[in-house]
C-alpha cells in the first residue's frame, strides 16, 4: 500500500541544498549517463506546447523513468518564454513531478528551474572534462550568451576548480555580458572580460559555450574553430550544418538530438546520412568511443529527462533527511479500492 502523503519542495530549498553540491550533482549525472548507455533508462521524446500567438514560446514536457537503485518515473514541466528578459524574468521556470516506481503514485513534487539549469552545467562541465586532454584546465573559455545557463556553467567551472588562463563573454546584450562578466571575475581566478564581437569571443579559446535562445544557425564561419577545441553546444541551434559536418560530434543522445531543427539536425538533413556522429559522452567514458582530435570537438546534449529524475531523487532524498520537505497528507483521500 504506497503511503498517501505527498512532499514540497520548494525553491529556496533547492537553492539552499544545491549550492555545494557540485561534486554530487556531477557524479549523479556521470551515473545517469552510463545507465541510459546500459539500457536502464526510459527516455521518450519531449512533448512541446505552443502558442500561435506567442511562437517564440514554448512549454516541454519531459517523461523519463529509471530502473536500478533510482527506481523512480516523473514529468519535468517546463516553459521557455525568452520575452520575459525583457521584464528581468528568468526565461524558464519549471516543475518536477516524481512517481513512484512500483504503484505509479506521484510521491513529490519539486521547484525544477534550478535542477534543470544545475543538471544542463553539469552535463556540460563534465564534458568538458571527460573530451578534453588536459583535465580541468583551459586555456581560454568563450562564452556566447551570457543568461542564467551560461551564469550556471560558469559557476560549475569555478566550483569544480578548473584552472583558466582567460575567459571572455560575448552576447547580443551587452548589459548581460557585462553581468556575467562580472560575476565571473569574482569566481575565476583570472579576468573575464566582454567581448565586442563572437569572433572575438571565439577566436583562441580552447572552450567555447554556446548558451542563447537563438533559433536557428547564425554561425557560418568556420575558421572561427580549430582542432581539438571543445565546443560546448548547449543551445543547439547556433552552429551551421557545415560547421557540424566538418566536427568530431559527441551527444548526450543521437536519436533525442536529430529532431526539433538541432544544428545536427539540420546537417542530418544536409547530409542526408549520420556520418558526423562519433558517438555518446557515455561512450567515451566507457572507453567505446575514439575521438578525432583533428576537428574541432562539438558536444550537442539534447538534454535528457532521466537526469531531471536523478537529480530530483538525490535532492528530494537531502530534503527530507534535512526537514525540507514538507508533507501533504491524505493528498490522495485513498488508495484501497474497496
Amino acid at each position: 500500500m504506497p503511503n498517501q502523503s505527498f512532499s514540497v519542495v520548494p525553491g529556496k530549498a533547492i537553492q539552499y541544498l544545491l549550492q555545494n553540491s557540485h561534486a554530487e550533482v556531477t557524479a549523479v549525472v556521470r551515473e545517469t549517463y552510463l545507465l541510459h548507455h546500459r539500457g536502464d533508462t526510459n527516455n521518450p521524446d519531449s512533448y512541446f506546447l505552443r502558442f500561435a500567438d506567442k511562437p517564440e514560446a514554448r512549454i516541454i514536457a519531459l517523461p523519463a523513468a529509471i530502473g536500478g537503485n533510482v527506481a523512480l518515473a516523473g514529468l519535468k514541466w517546463i516553459s521557455s518564454y525568452p520575452t520575459n528578459t525583457k521584464a528581468n524574468l528568468q526565461r524558464a521556470s519549471a516543475a518536477l513531478l516524481l512517481n513512484d516506481y512500483e504503484t505509479g503514485y506521484p510521491i513529490a513534487c519539486l521547484e525544477a528551474s534550478q535542477i534543470s539549469s544545475f543538471r544542463t552545467a553539469a552535463s556540460a562541465v563534465l564534458a568538458a572534462e571527460v573530451l578534453g586532454e588536459r583535465g580541468r584546465t583551459a586555456g581560454k573559455i568563450a562564452f556566447v550568451g551570457g543568461g542564467v545557463i551560461a551564469r550556471a556553467i560558469l559557476e560549475f567551472f569555478a566550483a569544480q576548480s578548473w584552472s583558466v588562463e582567460e575567459c571572455a563573454v560575448y552576447d547580443l546584450n551587452p548589459l548581460d555580458a557585462k553581468r556575467l562578466a562580472s560575476h565571473g571575475s569574482g569566481l575565476l581566478e583570472t579576468e573575464v572580460t566582454v567581448a565586442s564581437s563572437l569572433s572575438e569571443a571565439v577566436v583562441g579559446a580552447s572552450h567555447v559555450v554556446f548558451a542563447t535562445t537563438a533559433p536557428a544557425p547564425y554561425v557560418f564561419d568556420s575558421s572561427l574553430f580549430h582542432a581539438d577545441q571543445i565546443v560546448l553546444n548547449i543551445s543547439l541551434r547556433d552552429l551551421s550544418p557545415d560547421i557540424i559536418l566538418q566536427a568530431t560530434n559527441i551527444f548526450d543522445d543521437v536519436e533525442h538530438c536529430m529532431k526539433a531543427s538541432t544544428s545536427p539536425h539540420l546537417a542530418e538533413q544536409q547530409s542526408g546520412n549520420r556520418d558526423f556522429v562519433s558517438g555518446t559522452l557515455a561512450g567515451v567514458m566507457a572507453g567505446e568511443v575514439a575521438l578525432d582530435r583533428g576537428k574541432p570537438i562539438v558536444f550537442s546534449p539534447f538534454g535528457l529527462g532521466i537526469l531531471d529524475i536523478a537529480l530530483g531523487k538525490y535532492l528530494l532524498d537531502q530534503a527530507k533527511s534535512q526537514g525540507l520537505a514538507p508533507e501533504i497528507e491524505d493528498f490522495f483521500p485513498a488508495t484501497a479500492r474497496w
